[in-house]
């Protein structure tokens, strides 16, 4: 017996994209057309850890240089593309093809007080973190009250 995952929307998002293709995308901004044109979403946790953010995405299978983060007015960028090799099946027979490929956006709304000029990136075995550190906090300066 074979399970297969049920995902009731999968045609309509792919008549979607079909139709932006075909169509082109005359309506709405530059930004908003390129994350229509995103093929897949990757898995993102993000956490707030003492002094920093830590936002930690799925990437299996993408390469650094693939990858893009930019931070501008308040927002962090995550974009990118996940290439497979291109393969001839000169035999006749099965395949079964469930990982995806193509380009892919997320975005998020950066706190007030995030550092965006000190936001660092690395990539291991697949998972890109991201550190967004926070400023010091100021702590208050106890002033002694001199006799007069």
């Amino acid at each position: 017996m074979t399970l297969i995952r049920y995902e009731p929307w999968q045609l309509v998002n792919r008549l979607h994209r079909e139709l932006d293709h075909v169509f082109g995308d005359t309506f709405g901004t530059p930004s908003a057309a390129s994350e229509r044109a995103a093929t897949w979403l990757p898995s993102v946790d993000v956490e707030e850890v003492g002094d920093k953010y830590v936002l930690r995405a799925d990437l299996p299978g993408v390469e650094s240089k693939d990858i893009e983060i930019t931070a501008e007015n308040g927002v962090l960028t995550l974009r990118g593309e996940r290439r497979f090799e291109k393969r001839e099946n000169s035999q006749p027979g099965f395949e079964r093809l469930e990982r995806t490929e193509g380009t892919f956006v997320r975005r998020f709304t950066l706190p007030e007080n995030a550092q965006t000029d000190k936001i660092r990136a690395k990539q291991l075995n697949g998972v890109l973190e991201i550190v967004i550190p926070k400023p010091p906090q100021v702590e208050p300066k106890r002033i002694n009250v001199e006799a007069a």
